[in-house]
């Protein structure tokens, strides 16, 4: 593959890691002006007709025990984890768009850190989607490397020749 693809490869995830950046950060903010009474409501809007027709279907029964168990604490928490993270990605997603150099080894550190939570959040709940995003994180990671080390031979051969 060429550098010109990989280039646009790297392009690419970086726009989608901004994209689900900026998702999490309106989660978390509509998380947070939510209240849990609201979400249980809505929980019982979704799950009602599936429940009329089979009373143990298991995603309504799944989803309303949730939305029962759904405590301010726990809200709060998911709000302010969805809208932190969020904003991380997001400073990092522009550093790395602008070509700053700082923002290669933090998004490195930022990713690496959040692989570390995701897999320790899979050894709880087992999601498929943990993975998946933990995958996804791997290859961002390896594009960021490559082209941080693209760049910096890219500056240091303008040094040499200044």
């Amino acid at each position: 593959m060429n550098e010109r693809r990989i280039h646009q490869l790297f392009e690419i995830s970086v726009l989608l890691k901004g994209a689900h950046a900026l998702i999490e950060c309106i989660g978390g903010i509509v998380l947070a002006l939510v209240s849990t009474e609201a979400i249980l409501r809505l929980a019982n809007w979704i799950a009602q007709p599936e429940l009329l027709n089979d009373p143990n279907d298991f995603i309504a029964t799944h989803l309303l025990a949730w939305a029962q168990d759904f405590s301010v604490g726990t809200k709060n928490f998911y709000a302010y984890y969805l809208l932190s993270h969020g904003l991380v990605k997001v400073l990092l997603v522009i550093g790395l768009l602008k070509g700053k150099m700082w923002a290669y080894p933090a998004s490195l550190v930022a990713l690496g850190l959040f692989i570390a939570y995701q897999l320790y959040r899979f050894t709880d709940t087992h999601s498929i989607g943990l993975i998946v995003l933990t995958l996804f994180d791997l290859v961002v990671m390896v594009l960021i490397w490559h082209e941080y080390r693209i760049v910096r031979q890219h500056m240091s051969g303008r040094q040499a020749r200044s």
